[in-house]
């Protein structure tokens, strides 16, 4: 049976739609992108794969109220912490590609970045504990990695896509959409989900069901990209989308 996929450039139609007027009517800020990185966990296990979606707190100003993927920005300590597994050549390349200083631990703490966020906002630990803890962690959330006999493992990532927010936005990101399968998740730590937190709930959902959860626009469409891809097998070797603004809409390029 041939599997009928949306057609990628359809996503870009789509955020044009809903967000060109809007961004087009604010104001020049002048802001300029922070890099951030997500993460995407799918359940394959099933038969039908699940993926993790988090609620954010309804009192934070970015995003109240929404489900999203973990993740944030990209800090110095990342291109610092010890790894037990590398980056797939394939995708260390692609990420190299949206560097202006393209280097192996830029593309590394990228994948770092999302898997340290994953942590803060889950409690989820992405690694291994064969090989023993971390020594010498950077301070912050890699010393509890560390504490919990983790080492992160970065052989399980795949880039799914990049979105840049659009200049005319107050708070401007260059994010970087990454996926991992569940079985890469190595411990879990309680607590971390609460209703004062972040995220203050976590839900395993079909994309099918991700998708009606009134997701913001670019949230959807990842999720609509990694549905095409799973479909495809997943291959590293498929083409990663980004997207970004421009006065006549929204544009979906590949690397």
């Amino acid at each position: 049976m041939t599997i009928a996929l949306p057609h990628p450039q359809d996503f870009a139609a789509d955020l044009t739609r809903e967000l060109f007027a809007r961004s087009m009517a604010q104001p020049v800020t002048g802001a300029k992108p922070r890099r951030a990185a997500t993460l995407i966990l799918i359940d394959r296990a099933g038969p039908v794969p699940k993926v993790l979606m988090g609620k954010r707190h309804a009192g934070h100003k970015f995003m109240p109220g929404k489900f999203v993927f973990p993740g944030g920005r990209i800090e110095p300590a990342d291109r610092r912490m010890n790894i037990a597994g590398a980056l797939d050549a394939v995708t260390e390349q692609k990420l190299m590609r949206c560097l202006r200083r393209p280097t192996a631990s830029a593309a590394r703490a990228i994948a770092l970045a999302a898997i340290r966020e994953t942590y803060e906002e889950t409690g989820l630990l992405i690694g291994s504990s064969d090989v023993g803890a971390p020594e010498a962690p950077p301070p912050g959330a890699w010393t509890d990695f560390a504490a919990h006999g983790i080492f992160p493992s970065l052989e399980n990532i795949h880039f799914i896509g990049r979105a840049v927010t659009p200049p005319r936005n107050k708070l401007r990101f260059d994010a970087h959409f990454l996926a991992a399968d569940a079985s890469a998740i190595g411990k879990r730590v309680e607590g971390i989900v609460n209703p004062d937190s972040e995220l203050v709930e976590l839900v395993w959902a079909t994309i099918a069901d991700a998708l009606d959860m009134g997701l913001v626009a670019i949230t959807r469409v990842m999720l609509r990209e990694l549905e095409n891809r799973v479909a495809l097998g997943m291959s590293r070797h498929l083409p990663v989308p980004c997207y970004q603004f421009s006065r006549k809409g929204w544009l979906r390029q590949e690397l």
